[in-house]
């Protein structure tokens, strides 16, 4: 879909810091992490909500989501991670994609409230995104 940024990161027409690709999926850092590591994992096909997603796509989006909750534990020293899915309401990119957020007791996060950060720079942004890509790779 032309207007859409994930889309658009998708076809590497907008720059991000990709983690993991399959033929059927994407996974890259957030610009805006609730903490520092936070990734989106996305179908590579524009499907807007987990409501309009097919079956098929079903076990490759939350393996992989499954995957990447998985590496943040060993790529940032988490104890474990948020993984969730907002369908239109918080929903702030219209194309389905699933939060894995490093965790650990005594973050600060509460409830739904997500402070966001930022990276220094593309350069620590990069660092993030090889930790989780090699931990993804040691899996």
């Amino acid at each position: 879909m032309a207007d859409c940024l994930f889309c658009s990161i998708i076809a590497g027409t907008t720059p991000a810091q990709i983690v993991l690709e399959t033929p059927e999926i994407v996974g890259f850092l957030d610009i805006r992490p609730v903490f520092k590591g936070h990734t989106l994992i996305v179908p590579r096909e524009h499907v807007p909500t987990m409501v309009e997603m097919t079956d098929e796509l079903l076990v490759p989006l939350f393996g992989m989501a499954r995957s990447v909750a998985s590496a943040v534990r060993t790529a940032f020293d988490a104890q474990g991670s948020f993984v969730a899915v907002n369908n239109v309401v918080s929903q702030s990119v219209p194309h389905l994609h699933v939060h894995v957020v490093p965790r650990t007791k005594g973050d600060g996060l509460r409830g739904f409230f997500w402070p966001r950060t930022k990276y220094a720079d593309d350069s620590e942004a990069a660092e993030y995104a090889g930790k989780l890509k090699a931990a993804l790779a040691g899996q």
